[in-house]
């Protein structure tokens, strides 16, 4: 019987092309637009932390003095980095931080890139769960005995040594020679929630250098750079013992009690600095959240993407009335027509469902068509708008989820004119004929 109503819903619909043509641009601009706003949304709002979103946190310290910020800042000093480093009590821990570095092989003809480089510790691929392809971290004990040693990823990988193994081979990072001692698979968690300073929607690095390698090379910091306190900072030791936050810091736990204990280990440190005269303010705390809360907390999805999701549903109920209305005018003018497949036996139920059936398949045409808008508005606020990549995607469950709201909304939308029509006293059009 379904493909029977079908039928006739396509005959109908062929009937009155131009109306039926109306309802499905309506519903669509309306399905583009929502489904545009979700998208960017449930691709902010998204935890790529997954089931290690309450193992992983991030460490803050309140360090300034009572007259600098009133709040936590997101990143550390280097010597706070440094000192919580020697801590045991996490299960894997990591400081880190973004510089710049030149890149050139042993091959004299190839053309030295500018690459950002994650400046950061072994523990860092474990904590994140980044896969490899060839090789692994560097060793652990890299973490305090410098060694020049390198892990990149796999498109640079292919631009370098045409995805080969490149596992003991040798890369040039400002004329320094590195071994490469790991290639990782194409890895960009969205957003970027271990480093959020420069924007949460940017694409990982492709080179990995050892954090203990920052002081011997004075790695510049292209990440943000906070200090409350003026100092002179003309050297880079000044700068490993300013003030300055500009230092990542996260920690793993196994547990609640675990992260418990970290917490009152960081708390001895406050005070321990406290004695030593640093964290000179009333408010001086430790901070640990997780990967959640370290979202909320630095409003990865602003309060206006809510409010746009929120209009763009308003401006849907809007093409719906519209719809609706159109719907009411193309079944009424059908209205004879049903009066005689009445009066031959068709029952309201019939009636009703066969209208319904036409309904939902407006609302299909809408959805798919709504799906083309949303993806060509997502590629033009890509192209002319320069938004990250990660923002302009559309999200694979939307081509699922946009079809089956166009036929639910058009369904309610539908529901008043079926009714209608199905309610049509055959007497009335029998006389007319």
């Amino acid at each position: 019987m379904f493909f029977y109503y079908l039928d006739l819903a396509w005959r109908s619909i062929k009937k009155t092309p131009f109306l039926s043509l109306l309802m499905v641009l309506a519903i669509s601009i309306g399905i583009g637009i929502t489904i545009t706003t979700l998208n960017v949304y449930q691709l902010m709002s998204e935890n790529p932390a997954g089931e290690r979103t309450d193992k992983l946190v991030a460490v803050q310290l309140w360090s300034q003095d009572k007259d600098a910020w009133k709040e936590f800042n997101a990143q550390l000093t280097y010597q706070d980095a440094y000192n919580l480093r020697q801590s045991d009590v996490p299960v894997r821990q990591t400081a880190m931080f973004v510089t710049g570095l030149a890149v050139q092989t042993e091959d004299p003809d190839f053309v030295p890139l500018l690459e950002a480089v994650r400046v950061t510790d072994s523990d860092f691929f474990d904590m994140f769960s980044v896969p490899f392809i060839y090789g692994k971290a560097w060793d652990k004990s890299v973490d305090t005995e410098a060694v020049y040693q390198v892990v990149i990823n796999e498109a640079l990988n292919q631009q370098l040594f045409a995805g080969e193994d490149s596992i003991g081979k040798t890369l040039y990072l400002d004329s320094k020679p590195y071994q490469i001692v790991g290639v990782t698979k194409t890895w960009s968690p969205s957003p970027l929630y271990y480093d959020i300073t420069t924007g949460a929607f940017k694409d990982s690095a492709q080179i990995f250098v050892p954090f203990s390698l920052a002081p011997i090379e004075e790695f510049q910091s292209w990440g943000n750079n906070q200090s409350w306190k003026r100092e002179p900072i003309n050297t880079y030791n000044q700068r490993l013992s300013s003030e300055m936050h500009w230092i990542q810091y996260w920690a793993e736990v196994q547990d609640d009690a675990q992260r418990d204990e970290y917490a009152q280990w960081l708390k001895r440190y406050v005070e321990q600095q406290q004695l030593l005269g640093r964290f000179d303010s009333p408010e001086a705390a430790a901070k640990l959240s997780n990967v959640e809360q370290w979202l909320e907390i630095n409003e990865v999805v602003p309060e206006d993407n809510k409010i746009l999701v929120g209009l763009s549903g308003l401006f849907l109920l809007v093409c719906l009335v519209n719809m609706l209305g159109l719907l009411l005018a193309k079944f009424l003018k059908r209205a004879p027509e049903v009066g005689v497949r009445r009066a031959i036996g068709a029952s309201r139920a019939q009636i009703f469902a066969q209208h319904m059936v036409e309904v939902g398949l407006i609302g299909f045409g809408g959805g798919v068509l709504g799906l083309l808008w949303a993806w060509g508005s997502l590629s033009m606020l890509s192209a002319h708008f320069d938004l990250e990549a990660a923002l302009t995607q559309l999200d694979l469950t939307m081509w699922v989820l946009a079809p089956t709201i166009a036929i639910a909304a058009a369904l309610i939308a539908g529901v008043y004119p079926a009714w209608r029509i199905c309610s049509t006293n055959p007497s009335v059009h029998l006389k007319s004929q």
